[in-house]
């Protein structure tokens, strides 16, 4: 069964929730892709999609520059679902009228559905008061005035005389509002509908699949040739890890870089999964003086993590020229990473300093091998769940790639580390205590560049500062603060000032991303 055989082609005109389109038709167990939206007919054909989706986007049809489509797209016979910007370009290529709205719509509206079309099948009786209409989410500021011939409305709401229309023959729908936010009411039925009743698509990306395709594709490939991944204790590496060697087993030999900047218990957790669960060829290369020797004095943040990065790459390097007959290299590399590279707004100029091991490819001549390439975070956690790979490092919350690096603010230090690795450890066993740590992002404490008065056993202290972090959030790209209980914070509190010594003074951070990013540096 080809799991690619029936898929979806998302054209990006730049909205903030393309990557949310994609999520959504994953979630229907149909393969799709993000492309830009002038990757030309040619290629569109060579791609065989099973339908079309176009994203919404921040411009109005008529800015100069802004984003349009050939006319022929629309006679190709593929099933279409415009959104936003996509059914406004959609009007005025075919000949519609599009105007600016007197009262432009962000945020919920009401939608009154006109037509139980396919499209619609099923959304309108979720509604338990039809005067009031369906929630949605809609973000524009033009509207709908004349559509094109061939086209009814199916939908409206109380400042879009034309909030979804179809031509049905010609299988093109348009929506004004956004199905793929969970704000919508029943946006992922909509979603559904279009995949299985307009496009016929079947249910055929699922994980178990993937696994089997993924196997059979690295085995063809690398044949009996080595394979070295570098292992950092984060889900991606580990995931990668297992699933390449469940294609070519003891040809895979994984390399754990203990940079000292870890988590308490980390690195023996790491090897006790590879080593003795997997019996994966596993080796273990303790750096953490060498880290540490590099970092000694360095303040700046940036500085910090571009010196960790390479000087994980240059033992990382050292470790697999000793190995003989290894031919590629696995890595983590998720579907976000490819879509940067190819968006609306073309090839990001910077990727995260620390992301995977890039410097290495010139030198060490090695093939990648991404075999996570076309899956999401949430996908990939997935996978490891169906590898039979152990909870606790498939529901892991993210971990930085410097690591404590850039938890402790100011210049690393033996003596900072242990201090950070001690505060942080109460501050995760007291969130798992208290049955949080899995409906979080991230939680995690964080210590300061200053020093404060306290008063222990009736003397004077001077001691170190931590911040305790802890959010929520989707996909890391916003954040807010978790309310934690005020007797869970006074827990974490006493445990820290009277467990960690050199620690008189715990504060909690109530600040949401934006304006502030979710690590301290």
């Amino acid at each position: 069964m080809d799991i690619h055989g029936e898929k979806i082609l998302i054209l990006d005109f730049g909205s903030q929730y393309t990557q949310l389109i994609a999520r959504r038709v994953r979630e229907q167990k149909v393969y799709c892709e993000i492309h830009p939206y002038n990757i030309g007919l040619d290629e569109i054909g060579d791609f065989n999609p099973k339908g079309i989706i176009l994203s919404g986007g921040p411009s109005s049809v008529y800015d100069t520059g802004a984003p349009i489509l050939p006319r022929e797209l629309f006679g190709m016979g593929i099933p279409i679902l415009a959104v936003c910007y996509g059914m406004q370009l959609l009007s005025y290529l075919l000949g519609g009228k599009v105007e600016e709205s007197s009262r432009r719509e962000y945020g919920s509206a009401a939608l009154f559905i006109d037509d139980d079309s396919d499209l619609f099948r099923g959304v309108r009786s979720a509604r338990s008061r039809p005067e009031r209409g369906l929630v949605v989410w809609m973000s524009h500021g033009d509207r709908i005035r004349k559509m094109p011939r061939g086209f009814v409305s199916i939908a409206h709401s109380d400042n879009s005389p034309v909030a979804a229309m179809k031509n049905e023959k010609r299988k093109i729908f348009a929506v004004q509002f956004h199905p793929e936010v969970a704000h919508t009411a029943k946006g992922a039925v909509v979603i559904r509908n279009f995949l299985f009743k307009i496009c016929g698509c079947r249910p055929l990306w699922t994980m178990r699949s993937f696994i089997r395709s993924s196997v059979e594709e690295m085995r063809a490939r690398i044949g009996r040739r080595g394979v070295v991944c570098g292992i950092s204790g984060g889900v991606d590496s580990a995931v990668t890890a297992v699933l390449i060697h469940e294609a070519v087993g003891d040809q895979l030999t994984c390399i754990f870089v203990d940079n000292g900047l870890l988590r308490t218990g980390e690195a023996a957790e790491v090897e006790e999964v590879f080593r003795n669960h997997y019996h994966i060829r596993f080796k273990k290369v303790d750096a953490g003086e060498r880290f540490l020797r590099r970092l000694k004095g360095v303040v700046d943040p940036e500085r910090k993590r571009k010196l960790i990065g390479n000087e994980f790459i240059r033992v990382f390097e050292e470790e697999a020229g000793k190995l003989k007959d290894v031919a590629f290299l696995g890595q983590g590399t998720l579907y976000p990473d490819v879509i940067e590279s190819v968006s609306f707004k073309g090839p990001s100029a910077t990727i995260k300093s620390h992301h995977n091991v890039g410097g290495l490819l010139k030198r060490m001549k090695l093939k990648l091998v991404e075999p996570l390439r076309e899956l999401f975070k949430d996908e990939v956690r997935l996978l490891g769940r169906e590898l039979g790979m152990p909870e606790e490092m498939i529901s892991r919350q993210p971990f930085p790639g410097p690591g404590l690096g850039i938890r402790i603010i100011n210049a690393v230090t033996a003596e900072r580390c242990e201090i950070l690795r001690a505060a942080d450890a109460i501050v995760l066993e007291e969130i798992k205590d208290a049955g949080l740590y899995a409906k979080m992002w991230q939680s995690f404490a964080v210590l300061l560049p200053v020093k404060t008065v306290g008063v222990m056993g009736d003397e004077r202290t001077y001691e170190n500062v931590i911040a305790v972090r802890a959010v929520s959030s989707v996909d890391g790209m916003t954040a807010d603060w978790v309310r934690l209980p005020y007797d869970l914070l006074g827990r974490m509190s006493s445990r820290i000032i009277n467990e960690v010594r050199g620690v008189n003074r715990v504060v909690y951070d109530i600040s949401t991303k934006p304006p502030s990013t979710i690590e301290w540096e």
